[in-house]
């Protein structure tokens, strides 16, 4: 038998690790990977609660009770639609079927070399990465009818300079009270004419539905404030986010290319920075970072404007959900804004 450490001199262990750095896996034959990601976003569709409505925003709804809120009666979310092009700053690494090929016969050999690999040979193949879902146009449970339709018929009717984009965190700029954003809305943007899109619990792919199923056309924004990735965190990875937001950011250039797209970085979420959401969000953030070229995409990341010196989020900014801002959270969000957005409008 040859020892772990004459093995491991063997070319099969570096053609090995530069399979893990291209993202393809090693795994039980029989578990293969793929499909729609699974339940259990901390903030995915599908929970109690409702959808806030509001001037310019599509249909009126109850009141949100946080980001599980989604819409009642609403379609259910589907299997993942077809691939959304993803800009190349932002896609993963896959190998090529080549590649593919070639390491799966090494992986051949080291069976007929291993004595314990040959016992159990249906155990070991290298499989590809799965197609990503968050960078698919595949509609989510919460775009309903009601709300989608709404949206296309605004699109329709032109006239908008500003378009709000994303989940509940922008969806509830709509929402009055002390826990919303409209008297801040109000307060900044009043004025300006501005459509907000954003629908509470979607997800890029749904995003990514709704924008070439009428939700972007018949318009033409001079500005875009974009920020989603959040609820995909119970079913995707950093990098496949990160792959989401770029794809929505990519469909956005397609159709608006006149306008300049604020992309924001993902709010922080949870008690503090070892929040495993939070971390799965700080990753991607720093992917979608390299989308912006000064020109069309701007990013902005407000976390320091949000958080104290331990990455906690400072009182009375957010809702005790630690991931929707409360009014003062939204004061904050808008005084960071307000200029951007109107240097992007010139």
């Amino acid at each position: 038998m040859k020892t772990a450490r004459s093995l491991t001199t063997r070319p099969l262990v570096r053609a090995l690790c530069a399979l893990v750095l291209a993202g393809a896996m090693i795994i039980p034959a029989t578990a293969q990977p793929g499909g729609a990601p699974p339940p259990g976003a901390l903030n995915g569709p599908g929970g109690p609660g409702g959808i806030p409505g509001g001037a310019r925003g599509g249909a009126p709804g109850g009141p949100g009770a946080g980001q599980r809120g989604g819409a009642r009666g609403g379609p259910a979310a589907q299997p993942p639609g077809p691939p959304a092009p993803v800009p190349p700053a932002v896609a993963m690494a896959r190998p090529t079927e080549a590649e593919l090929v070639q390491l799966n016969d090494a992986v051949k050999r080291f069976v007929a070399s291993n004595p314990i690999a040959t016992k159990y040979p249906s155990l070991v193949t290298v499989t590809p990465p799965r197609a990503n879902p968050a960078a698919s146009y595949s509609r989510s449970g919460v775009r309903n009818d009601q709300r989608h339709n709404a949206f296309v018929e605004l699109a329709k009717k032109g006239d908008i300079d500003i378009l709000f984009h994303g989940d509940s965190i922008t969806d509830w700029w709509q929402q009055a009270g002390a826990q919303g954003g409209k008297e801040v809305f109000d307060k900044y943007f009043g004025g300006q004419k501005i459509a907000n899109f954003a629908i509470a619990g979607d997800t890029t792919q749904g995003l990514l539905w709704g924008l070439k199923n009428g939700e972007g056309e018949g318009f033409s924004p001079k500005a875009i404030m974009l920020m989603i990735g959040t609820n995909n965190t119970g079913g995707n990875t950093g990098p496949e986010i990160a792959e989401g937001v770029g794809a929505v950011v990519q469909e956005l250039r397609t159709r608006f290319p006149s306008a300049k797209i604020l992309l924001l970085a993902i709010f922080p979420r949870g008690a503090g920075p070892t929040d495993a959401n939070r971390l799965k969000n700080d990753e991607a953030n720093k992917i979608i970072a390299k989308l912006h070229d000064n020109r069309n995409v701007f990013f902005m990341d407000l976390a320091p404007k949000f958080l104290d010196d331990k990455g906690v989020i400072l009182p009375g900014l957010f809702r005790n959900d630690n991931l929707h801002p409360a009014a003062p959270g939204y004061e904050v969000w808008a005084q960071a804004v307000k200029d951007k957005l109107a240097e992007l409008m010139k």
